[in-house]
């Protein structure tokens, strides 16, 4: 019986799990440290939030406005992250080592030119961006929000360079090391913060400074670690690397397509924060909590998902494609289990946070609305609207990926979310129902797709 539900999902005659490309204990040693890095990056991401937060309303709403831009420019290099790791895993799945080291080193180059020009764009048009976006804020938030997005943008370059270094260690099977840098740089982002913040007293230009170092130290560290020839992907001789039309062209039939996915639900989210800024900072500084800590049930998920690109692109790359049918099935598992635990302890401590993080009476009870109602829904449909997702992408299958996030993004999250708030005046609980009804729609829909077998035609290396 239950061979013949497995069936359903893969041929069990095709998987000799004897010889996997990936042991249980190979799936643990990539797992577990996505999963503590995720885990780590959000508590950070929440303290800094906290820390913030004590210098008052203001702040944590110019924060959260600028933050919403950051995360669509952060979500555009995590696509050409992806890229980079979708492309070098089918290489090293295949043994074309040569090849993906062609291809890493055409992706530092892309990724460096992406990154700079929106750095230069973001510091010359920082004013009308954020007037046009955010031009009905408070005048004082929006003095703070052109501090902080001033000093962030200019990490921009360094954040990029080291999602893709990053990227190249994950897709070797290698995920300790940039999870070490990652908490050695969250530490001294946090040390940064408590200096610049309550010894300085420099407010959100203190929290952007500390941001900015720590992302700078990312980089540099992971980018000497690559330099050296003991693994699998070697970069160096940077100035000689020189322009590979195919390659380039290769890299960004993955990063687009991720790209445009990534950034519509970004744009989409600075389309919902333009609707919640017009609500008054109490909704702002609601919202702003709600978001980390969503951010925080979510980080198990999101680690599976990082990691089963890896495993997938491998096995495709290695031919195996039913074997990459099992991962699929056997992380989106492991993946629910994560979030379900995860959903739960981020609901227990939302009013710690909230009192730690001196939250207005009237925001912290709004956010703990929002929050019961995430932690019931989020289990049930989160995760096969997003992990199955992953490692299709992983198989080179994101056109279809986009198309279907970019849909459902701009149908529920945004156009349900706004019909909500102006025709029945519901707030910020109008964005979660947007949010459920995509997650719900997505589910469904990659599902289907999972079942079609079609996603295991686009094999790219």
């Amino acid at each position: 019986m239950i061979n013949k539900l497995k069936n359903k999902f893969y041929n069990t005659n095709a998987v000799d799990k004897n010889n996997l490309l990936f042991s249980n204990k190979a799936l643990f040693a990539l797992l577990l440290p996505l999963v503590v890095e995720q885990i780590l990056n959000s508590f950070m991401g929440m303290t800094d939030t906290i820390m913030v937060s004590n210098v008052g309303s203001t702040a944590i709403s110019a924060v959260s406005l600028v933050d919403s831009i950051n995360n669509l420019v952060i979500q555009v290099f995590s696509a050409l992250a992806a890229g980079a790791a979708i492309i070098c895993s089918q290489y090293i799945g295949s043994g074309n080592i040569k090849a993906c080291n062609k291809a890493a080193r055409q992706v530092v180059l892309s990724v460096s030119v992406i990154s700079i020009s929106i750095m230069l764009i973001g510091l010359l048009s920082r004013t009308w961006l954020l007037a046009t976006i955010f031009g009905r804020v408070e005048p004082d938030v929006m003095t703070n929000a052109q501090i902080y997005f001033m000093i962030t943008v200019i990490s921009y370059p360094f954040l990029a360079l080291f999602n893709v270094g990053s990227a190249f260690f994950r897709a070797d099977g290698n995920a300790k090391y940039p999870m070490t840098v990652s908490i050695i740089s969250n530490v001294l982002n946090l040390i940064g913060n408590a200096i610049f913040i309550f010894v300085f007293h420099m407010g959100v230009a203190g929290a952007a400074l500390a941001t900015l170092m720590s992302r700078a130290f990312c980089m540099i560290v992971i980018f000497y670690s690559l330099h050296k020839e003991k693994q699998t992907i070697v970069i160096n001789q940077y100035f000689k690397i020189r322009p590979d039309a195919r390659l380039i062209k290769q890299v960004l039939a993955i990063g687009i397509p991720a790209g445009v996915e990534n950034g519509m639900f970004q744009f989409g989210k600075l389309a919902i924060q333009s609707t919640v800024s017009a609500m008054g900072t109490t909704a702002i500084a609601a919202q702003a909590m709600t978001n980390i800590l969503e951010n925080v049930n979510g980080v198990v998920g999101i680690g599976v998902g990082i990691g089963l690109m890896t495993v997938v692109g491998q096995s495709i790359g290695a031919g195996r494609k039913e074997e990459a049918k099992y991962y699929m099935v056997k992380l989106t598992a492991i993946a629910e289990v994560g979030i379900f635990l995860s959903c739960l302890f981020a609901f227990a401590i939302t009013d710690a946070v909230a009192w730690i993080g001196g939250m207005e009476p009237e925001s912290a009870a709004l956010c703990k609305s929002m929050m019961v109602a995430i932690t019931i829904v989020k289990p049930l449909v989160w995760t096969l609207s997003f992990i199955p997702a992953y490692g299709m992408r992983a198989a080179g299958d994101v056109k279809f990926s986009m198309i279907v996030s970019t849909c459902t993004m701009w149908f529920c999250r945004v156009a349900l979310c706004i019909f909500l708030v102006h025709a029945f005046h519901m707030g910020p609980m109008a964005v979660w129902y947007g949010m459920f009804a995509d997650w719900t729609i997505r589910a469904c829909i990659f599902a289907g797709r999972f079942f079609s077998g079609r996603w295991l035609k686009m094999r790219l290396a």
